[in-house]
């Protein structure tokens, strides 16, 4: 046999493995389909009780997606409407930030200037009717379209404030979410802005505004600020990092499995200003987009990043339009950095089945890579920062307290007893702090650590409990004494997020912003750095 038919012979047994492997991996899915046909057909007929088939439906493919990560999901019609907002930042609404209780729409927060300001709610308030239909007991997909619509549509709030109750109407206005909600000069040559989200479309062009209005000012340094900037659209993080580097430059890389998924992304316009120093602000809650950025400018060397290391999200979701006007988001590559660092954290391919832990790629070997100077980076756990601000590490208590209501709880009482003109003077002390550990002692339900919840449910099993109602009220105290003594390790973590509480509450958003330049200490370091040239190019340098 000759070389050229051993070559043929050889193409052509993989060509039919090839082909086998794909039918037989097509077979398997048909396969797989038509299970789930059927028993959904057999339940729909034979079931003793009514179903609900898109219920059923939905929970099912809810429940295969959350195996994989916790970004690719399923959308109904209802859900779509969601997306579009968190991705575009435009509704029609009344104006205010909210959570879901059984009895109601809990206020979080106001936006000002529009028709909930206007009308006068105030965070705490709880929206009990509305246009006369009570909330009270309705799921949470149904509460989350009670106040959405046509701008200018008449709405009726019946509103519980402190038990009061009283009646409001107003009108739907188009609510428009700024990703830049504050910009302004830190002192006469540094200029700050603040990035909340990286929106579609509107996120490029209100930075590149901010930018301009500040250089205006005479900003000649900058405190780009991506802090709890859970990021948003991909083209957005790239444009962004344009408007520091020089055009040609690459931003990003996806990689996925197939070739489509996979891209670079480079700058596409000459930079507006590719000299100014620049200090970038992140935290554990900068993800995403945030990272492409803070990344890019740290891997060329073109700012300093200081805080602490971000959440290490290094993945890519696209949205898919599915049939009958659902759509699904899902995970289809992960991005690299311009030295080639993927800083994604959790490694979800290797999630234990049994536990459902996901182990973090951190916790081993991670790779070392080089910025454009020689800078060592690393992957495999979020974007490094080269100035880092320590804070103590969470407990698990501290954990659950901020994942809780209670800072929102007692923001609210505290801003009932103590109105204020304006925030000069104003701070929350550690002294303060003693009055927030009494009231979670004395007064807060929100704050539930797994072991009172375990506590109690085992207390609530047992049959004539008033014999030992004195054990467990003496248990139920010393495990809340525990609980304070364990996030009284994290008083420079939570003491601030009660500070901003406090402060939103009472100045709005805007208001909040203001008060950091005058006294976030990490704002004030980031400065101070930006007013010695030697040092902060020494942090860049070799």
């Amino acid at each position: 046999m000759n070389k050229n038919k051993k070559i043929y012979i050889a193409l052509l047994i993989g060509i039919v493995a090839v082909s086998f492997s794909f039918q037989s991996r097509f077979f398997e899915i048909a396969k797989q389909i038509e299970i789930y046909n059927t028993v959904f057909k057999t339940i729909n007929i034979n079931y003793i009780d009514e179903i609900n088939p898109a219920e059923i439906t939905k929970n099912a493919i809810n429940h295969t997606l959350e195996n994989l990560d916790p970004y690719t999901r399923f959308y109904n019609e209802q859900q779509m409407e969601e997306a579009r907002i968190r991705r575009e930042g435009e509704y029609g609404g009344i104006g205010i930030s909210s959570f879901y209780t059984y009895n109601g729409i809990v206020v979080a927060a106001v936006k000002e200037g529009f028709s909930a300001d206007k009308a006068g709610l105030k965070p705490g308030d709880i929206i009990i009717e509305v246009n006369n239909q009570v909330l009270k007991g309705l799921e949470n997909d149904e509460l989350s379209q009670m106040l959405k619509g046509t701008p200018e549509t008449p709405v009726n709030l019946t509103i519980n404030r402190n038990n009061t109750v009283f009646k409001v109407d107003l009108k739907l206005d188009k609510v428009i979410v700024d990703p830049v909600p504050f910009f302004d000069m830190v002192n006469e040559t540094t200029g700050y802005i603040k990035l909340t989200q990286f929106t579609s479309g509107k996120a490029t062009e209100n930075v590149k505004n901010a930018f301009f209005s500040l250089k205006e000012k005479g900003m000649e340094k900058l405190i780009f600020d991506l802090r709890s900037n859970p990021g948003g659209s991909l083209s957005d993080a790239v444009n962004i990092t344009n408007i520091f580097i020089p055009k040609g430059k690459k931003v990003v890389d996806t990689k996925g499995k197939i070739k489509a998924n996979s891209r670079t992304y480079k700058t596409s316009n000459d930079g507006l200003d590719i000299e100014i120093p620049i200090v970038v602000l992140i935290d554990d809650r900068s993800a995403s987009a945030s990272e492409i950025v803070s990344g890019a400018l740290q891997d060329y060397d073109r700012a300093v990043i200081m805080g602490q290391r971000s959440f290490g999200k290094g993945l890519v979701q696209r949205f898919y339009t599915l049939s009958y006007g659902t759509q699904m988001k899902a995970t289809i590559s992960k991005y690299y950095t311009p030295s080639g660092r993927c800083i994604q954290e959790l490694d979800y391919a290797s999630r234990d089945l049994k536990t459902g832990e996901v182990p973090k790629f951190s916790d081993n070997i991670v790779n070392e890579f080089s910025t454009e100077n020689g800078r060592k980076v690393y992957d495999g756990g979020g974007v490094t920062p080269d100035v880092l601000i320590q804070l103590s590490e969470k407990t698990e208590e501290t954990e659950s307290l901020l994942k809780s209501r209670a800072i929102f709880n007692y923001a609210t009482n505290y801003v009932k007893k103590n109105p204020l003109d304006n925030f000069d003077g104003f701070s929350f002390t550690s002294t303060d702090f003693s009055d927030f550990t009494s009231y979670l002692i004395n007064k807060d339900t929100s704050f539930v650590t797994p072991q009172e919840k375990l506590f109690k449910e085992a207390y609530e099993t047992v049959e004539n409990s008033n014999s030992i109602n004195n054990d467990y009220t003496n248990i139920v105290n010393t495990l809340k004494q525990q609980k304070v003594a364990s996030i009284s390790k994290n008083i420079d973590v939570i003491l601030p997020k009660i500070e901003d509480e406090i402060i939103e509450q009472l100045f709005y958003e805007k208001g909040l912003y203001a008060y950091y330049l005058k006294h976030d200490t990490t704002i004030q370091k980031a400065a101070a750095l930006l007013n010695n040239p030697k040092e902060y190019n020494k942090i860049l340098a070799k």
